[in-house]
């Protein structure tokens, strides 16, 4: 993967200002660290760091294509994988390639096709490119947004980047948030409402958008949505094509011409993309597959099994590597590393994030860059197929809200009474949910189910009606929270993680099945563990859900709760004025037994990860000097 920034003046010579475009591309090194390059005209500048992947000399970028008089200049961060057919395509149309990257089979296919170019994708991408025969900026990210891609439009130009960071370099942004940032960080955060970048004057161009800039302005166009059909296929069918498309995918994403391995935590999603990676790397000579693990010290002492975790990975863990003789390392954390690795979290997302689940994975990913520049991860399968307990538990079907926060009064409870005035966290989190559901196509023979018929899912039509709408809202608004966090930890480390249940074509695919062939035989993710059959053993294939590992040493709550107190005595830190601190103080006083077994944010965020998001808030708002508007 790379990282990408750039920007578009109809003001100034931007020949003059290649001092602004290294300082915002140097922000990108991580993500980047083997190559740079810049390209500069009067009204465009675009740069671009590189993590060499495939074919590194033909892959350099900027990468520049003449036809005739008119010059095409590509940045491009991101990885395809139907290269192979782009490129045959290509050269059946008289086109000749100078290497085997797919960067260049992206420039031809704008070439040749267009912006439409971005309909033949299948890969996972944030890409720019200037035509200098339309004089136009076009800016594309793939279906699922897995990779990241934000702008803020000026007046007479345009900056994109992949990351905030980058953004926050050029002289005409500011690290300032409104009312509308505040909520989005204090109320929505760690997740965030798709298309909002919380710095004012800050957006993200949506998951399975383009934007054109030019002499006219900004347009943006969606050219992606899940489709709307009748699912028709019979369970032996749709079995059979989940398996033919996730075959096909896993394969598909082991191209690389560098050491290449897979993120193994003994789960269904992790380890069926292990099995996959294992056989087919062993049929082409290249075994034995690299496979990591992450754990915590004294993990095993203090685990406690519960309704979100129910057992340990340890031992699931051994089972897959021995049965696919993988070459394994398991990566163990002290707290304290742990602890501090939360400012380089915070860092590394631009925003506060996930807590100890982001900076576990940042830690995990240094060591994993250790042995291999590529890695295949099982995130998104429990969006795809239903395999968070929300899709299960009846207190959340029948809640009128996000079903990852049933718990939202835990973090309500610590903010100021002014910022509560503010933002009236209610009206903002209900709005921003009717908007997620005014957004849901709809089956002709389905209708949603209202706010007042909710209450009391009766009948198996309103139950698939709801479930429907649970699916949509995990896919758009708690999936990209993942997304953002694989991405934003992994590429911290110059590591590029794929993720192959994003595929969109197993996506569009599963969308529309019907949940009662998804929870076949009542289990979560009951169709995916049909599908998997004879790829995984049986009692892996059947093992329950659990979990991204977290630790569960008291440790870590003593620590970020005395870190948190820290903050909350000194004066100055400046999250002070948007807390209750008498309440604060009360939860913290009684917290020695926590977790609470409610967690306010998804399956993992109890009261402890609520006092490290605090601390990962106040970093925040200190090293980006934040502005309130």
């Amino acid at each position: 993967m790379c990282g990408i920034v750039g920007f578009v003046d109809w003001r100034r010579d931007l020949t003059f200002h290649k001092d602004i475009l290294v300082g915002m591309t140097q922000t990108l090194i991580p993500r980047g660290p083997d190559a740079e390059g810049y390209w500069l005209s009067p009204r465009a500048a675009l740069g671009h760091r590189r993590l060499v992947v495939v074919d590194p000399q033909g892959g350099l970028q900027p990468m520049i294509r003449q036809r005739g008089e008119d010059t095409f200049i590509l940045i491009y961060n991101g990885e395809l994988y139907n290269t192979p057919e782009i490129r045959q395509e290509l050269l059946s149309r008289g086109y000749h390639f100078e290497g085997h990257s797919d960067t260049e089979a992206l420039l031809l296919s704008y070439l040749e096709w267009g912006p439409s170019c971005v309909e033949r994708l299948n890969g996972i991408f944030a890409f720019g490119i200037w035509d200098s025969r339309e004089q136009q900026l076009f800016v594309a990210r793939d279906r699922l947004g897995v990779k990241p891609l934000f702008y803020s439009q000026q007046t007479g130009s345009l900056v994109f980047a992949s990351e905030l960071k980058a953004l926050l370099q050029h002289p005409d942004i500011s690290p300032i948030i409104s009312r509308e940032g505040l909520a989005e960080v204090f109320l929505v955060g760690p997740a965030r409402t798709p298309g909002i970048g919380v710095y004012e004057g800050v957006s993200e161009l949506k998951p399975g958008h383009v934007l054109f800039y030019s002499a006219n302005g900004l347009h943006i166009r969606r050219y992606w949505a899940l489709p709307n059909n009748v699912h028709t296929d019979d369970l032996e069918t749709t079995t059979a094509k989940i398996r033919e498309l996730f075959l096909d995918t896993v394969e598909r994403q082991l191209v690389s011409d560098v050491p290449i391995g897979t993120l193994l935590s003994g789960g269904l999603d992790s380890s069926a993309i292990t099995a996959i990676a294992a056989v087919a790397l062993d049929k082409d000579g290249k075994g034995p597959l690299p496979t990591f693990s992450v754990d915590y010290a004294d993990n095993d002492r203090y685990f406690k099994s519960n309704d979100f975790q129910p057992d340990a990975d340890g031992p699931w863990i051994k089972r897959m590597s021995k049965a696919f003789g993988t070459k394994h390392t398991n990566c163990t954390f002290e707290i304290s590393d742990l602890i501090e690795a939360l400012k380089a979290a915070t860092l590394a997302r631009d925003l506060p994030g996930m807590a100890d689940i982001d900076s576990s994975l940042l830690l995990f990913s240094r060591e994993i860059k250790k042995h291999v520049t590529v890695g295949l991860s099982g995130e998104c399968a429990d969006e795809v197929f239903g395999g968070y307990p929300w899709f299960h538990r009846q207190d959340a079907l029948e809640a009128q809200t996000f079903p990852w926060t049933l718990h939202v009064e835990n973090r309500l409870q610590i903010l100021s009474p002014e910022l509560n005035a503010l933002l009236h966290p209610h009206d903002y989190l209900q709005r921003r949910y009717e908007e997620a559901l005014a957004e849901i196509p709809l089956l002709p023979s389905a209708s949603s189910v209202s706010h007042q018929d909710s209450r009391s899912l009766q009948g198996n039509a309103q139950r698939e009606a709801r479930i429907r709408e649970i699916t949509y809202l995990t896919l758009t608004r708690f999936m990209p929270t993942l997304l953002d966090r694989k991405d934003r930890m992994t590429m911290a480390t110059g590591l590029e993680v794929r993720v192959p249940y994003c595929d969109h074509r197993l996506v569009e695919y599963a969308w529309n099945i019907p949940w009662e062939m998804k929870a076949i035989e009542g289990r979560e993710k009951g169709l995916l563990r049909h599908a998997l059959t004879g790829i995984l053993p049986d009692d892996v294939l059947w093992r329950k859900k659990s979990p991204y590992p977290k630790t569960h040493n008291p440790i870590y709550l003593l620590t970020v709760r005395s870190w948190l107190s820290e903050i909350l005595a000194d004066m100055n830190s400046p999250i002070l004025p948007f807390l209750n601190v008498p309440a604060l103080r009360d939860l913290m006083r009684l917290s020695d037994t926590m977790p609470s077994g409610s967690p306010w944010f998804g399956q993992l965020m109890d009261i402890p990860q609520l006092f490290a998001y605090l601390i990962q808030v106040n970093y925040w708002l200190v090293e980006n000097k934040i502005r309130i508007l």
